[in-house]
């Protein structure tokens, strides 16, 4: 039970109504995993990206959501594996636990890695495919480096240009598709259903700081690092992406640059 010591850790199942999980058994290699993408909306709205790989979830809190256009390169903090069985999970987080607030099961379906998942994780560069009823086609998850401080993994997901791909001028999928793909709910419909519940009843007292999330506390700084990073791209068959590793700088003048991260 390893993989999920650090989920496990972080929550107090006595005053949460988050699954304690178990790990399920492992998919053979020709097997589509499942996938999710959780609104949530603690102290800072984010959306958390899973992938089925080894019996848990991978995990990503994905701080703006994905984006449907190619050239927007979303952050997305690697945080530690979920359990399967969250991905059924719908409902509000007690105020004063970890990850406190409403929680929206957004998208789900499954998705297919275009080579081995586990070398392009260590790699830092994982290209898949996803059948989701929102999001579909395929996308690219690249692992930046950290800076001093850090201890999350900062990550990028992208679109690929594919047909599914949308312009900046199209309306936003995450406006657009605004409700739960379990329940058909909205955010505060899915609040308004919890706020009488006494499982999700705050433990601490008035006042008291909220427990932040890794994710949460990493927002602002990591999205200052995306933003200031100097990224570059090549069009072949959709963004390429250079992994995370020290690279030379381009000689003024070059036609194409890496990624300097």
């Amino acid at each position: 039970m390893a993989k999920l010591a650090k989920y496990r850790a972080k929550r107090n199942f006595s005053r949460t109504k988050e699954p304690r999980g178990s790990l399920s058994h492992v998919k053979s290699k020709s097997t589509d995993g499942s996938y999710v993408i959780q609104k949530h909306d603690a102290t800072r709205l984010h959306y958390d990206l899973r992938l089925e790989l080894d019996g848990v979830m991978l995990s990503w809190a994905v701080t703006r959501g994905p984006s449907l256009v190619p050239g927007d390169k979303r952050l997305a903090i690697h945080v530690e594996d979920h359990p399967i069985e969250y991905n059924k999970f719908e409902g509000t987080i007690a105020e004063g636990e970890y990850g406190g607030g409403t929680v929206m099961i957004w998208d789900r379906g499954t998705w297919r890695p275009e080579q081995d998942p586990h070398r392009a994780m260590q790699k830092g560069h994982l290209d898949f495919e996803l059948y989701g009823e929102k999001l579909k086609g395929r996308w690219h998850l690249v692992r930046m480096r950290k800076r001093p401080g850090e201890r999350q993994e900062p990550w990028l997901l992208i679109k690929s240009d594919d047909k599914y791909a949308r312009k900046k001028s199209d309306r936003d999928i995450l406006e657009q598709k605004d409700r739960s793909v379990a329940t058909g709910r909205t955010m505060s419909q899915i609040a308004g259903d919890n706020e009488q519940s006494p499982a999700v009843k705050p433990r601490q007292k008035p006042g008291a700081p909220h427990r932040h999330t890794v994710a949460e506390v990493g927002f602002e700084i990591l999205a200052k690092v995306a933003q200031e990073s100097n990224l570059a791209q090549t069009q072949i068959g959709g963004p390429r992406l250079y992994p995370a590793k020290p690279r030379h700088v381009a000689r003024k003048g070059a036609r194409q640059s890496r990624l300097e991260l």
